[in-house]
């Protein structure tokens, strides 16, 4: 057991999670007064209230939109708690934006994942706990431990409690593949995939569908839903294809741009995304990662396997 106390602090940009969290067992009093504000002229201005002289701290900080605003904020975080002399530092990122941009697929463009993985570290935090990043390699960009949890162990057993026969798992595109093979093994059912090309960024120029869902219940999984075109267009396609449901699920519900209008006038029934991103939107239903981040949370606090919530 870890004798250090530990401290979580709210980054301001998901106060309902962190607050969520620190109502688990262990975690009760860990919430640190932090305050979080602007001046006049739009600079981040930190405040860490409470002592946390060697402290096991934790801050949870998805980079959600404004995404930059949001990064700065965890950096200044990041950066007041190092001149503190805490024990260790956590940047809890449940949703870690610019993770679209991890490598370089034209001339003069930046990696952007890499760029904000160092910046981050400039913070010198000792660790980074995160959930489903959108590519896996990522995690190497960094030079400290990096947990990165999946949505799929909560996820899962929601499929599970709600599952229909007839259920086709469906990937919207050839990178999700095996997050859709992961879960169509879990629960015991086919797999079927969109294939999709694009001409620019959330424009997609053509879908097809590869495999049968005629008549079935169909599954989409996806790492996030931002503009919603990826995603609505796979609706069409699966209706058009004969799907009798159509059900999506996402780890993180980034809903920028026509989002919203996209997916209200969809052919999807039903909508279920993560609370990692707040969202105060009555179009969706809300699965909690709370308690996967607080166990997360606890485990590292007591220096125990963090792979098992895997």
């Amino acid at each position: 057991m870890n004798g250090r106390t530990i401290k979580i602090i709210d980054g301001s940009a998901n106060t309902l999670l962190v607050n969520e969290i620190c109502t688990f067992k262990g975690l009760e009093r860990a919430w640190t007064k932090t305050k979080v504000s602007s001046f006049s002229d739009g600079e981040t201005q930190i405040e860490i209230q409470e002592n946390v002289r060697g402290a096991d701290v934790f801050v949870i900080q998805p980079t959600s939109p404004p995404a930059n605003e949001h990064l700065m904020q965890l950096f200044l975080i990041l950066d007041a708690l190092k001149r503190s002399d805490c024990w260790r530092v956590t940047a809890v990122i449940p949703y870690f934006s610019y993770g679209r941009q991890d490598k370089k697929i034209k001339p003069r463009v930046p990696i952007s994942a890499r760029a904000i993985a160092d910046m981050i570290q400039l913070g010198k935090p000792d660790r980074i706990l995160t959930m489903d990043l959108h590519s896996s390699p990522i995690q190497g960009f960094f030079s400290i431990p990096v947990d990165n949890l999946f949505a799929s162990s909560i996820f899962c057993d929601h499929m599970k409690e709600h599952l229909e026969e007839e259920t086709v798992i469906v990937s919207p595109d050839v990178g999700g593949v095996a997050r859709s093979v992961h879960y169509s093994k879990q629960l015991g059912v086919e797999t079927a995939i969109i294939h999709k090309s694009r001409e620019n960024p959330n424009e997609i120029s053509k879908m097809i569908l590869l495999g049968n869902v005629r008549g079935k219940n169909v599954i989409i999984t996806d790492d996030m839903i931002d503009t919603a075109g990826t995603i609505c267009k796979a609706s069409t396609i699966l209706r058009q294809a004969g799907a009798k449901k159509i059900i999506g699920y996402a780890s993180h519900g980034v809903f920028s741009g026509d989002a919203h209008y996209n997916l209200k006038k969809s052919d999807f029934d039903e909508i279920f995304v993560t609370d990692s991103i707040y969202n105060d939107s009555k179009l969706y239903n809300i699965i909690s990662c709370s308690e996967l981040f607080a166990k997360a949370i606890l485990n590292i606090h007591n220096e125990t396997s963090v792979s098992c919530l895997f």
